[in-house]
């Protein structure tokens, strides 16, 4: 059975790690958004101080043609392409957290750094209908393997939440348990919408 449970998946561009976790939980019946925190969107190019960058809102195939123009052959054997061309059947383009107020239950995010920018973000914001949120950490390394693995362990995560039946009472021991299971260290908050 669906949940309930809004859930969003951070991490900084939302090109690879949210975006692979969106796919597991959008294709296992989960209500999710993702987004990104960063100023500009961020992808490698031709040399580690020369990325792409992209304003969020810019369509994944317009990334897509742009790095297809500029050297199709590096970004196919780097999964570039393949990522783009995932993501664009995901949805349109790469949107900002902190250009949305849409209400979550949980909210996740794949380093420190984003979760750090999430706690920030909430706290510019008026709290409105003194509605939780629980904004969970773990840590995933940006590259295509470890975003799949990461995307199984949000998954997993996401279901023993929506099997709980009172998640606010329940997830500071679900957490603990998972943490230990996972041997990956996990940073929680609750913030109110």
């Amino acid at each position: 059975m669906p949940s309930s449970l809004r859930f969003a998946v951070i991490c900084s561009s939302n090109q690879n790690r949210s975006m692979e976790t969106h796919l597991f939980l959008s294709k296992r019946g989960f209500k999710v958004r993702s987004f990104g925190t960063g100023d500009k969107v961020k992808l490698p190019g031709n040399a580690p101080d020369k990325p792409n960058v992209y304003d969020f809102g810019t369509p994944y195939e317009a990334m897509f043609q742009d790095l297809k123009k500029k050297d199709l052959l590096l970004y196919t054997n780097n999964g570039i392409m393949s990522m783009l061309d995932r993501n664009k059947r995901i949805k349109l383009a790469p949107e900002r957290f902190q250009q949305n107020f849409d209400i979550f239950d949980v909210i996740f995010t794949v380093e420190e750094r984003v979760y750090d920018q999430v706690l920030e973000e909430f706290s510019k914001r008026p709290i409105r209908y003194t509605s939780p949120v629980h904004i969970v950490n773990i840590d995933v390394m940006d590259n295509h393997e470890e975003a799949t693995l990461g995307a199984f362990m949000f998954c997993e995560l996401a279901q023993l939440m929506a099997d709980s039946e009172d998640l606010d009472n329940d997830i500071d021991e679900l957490l603990q348990e998972f943490e230990s299971s996972k041997n990956r260290p996990i940073l929680h908050t609750v913030q109110f919408y």
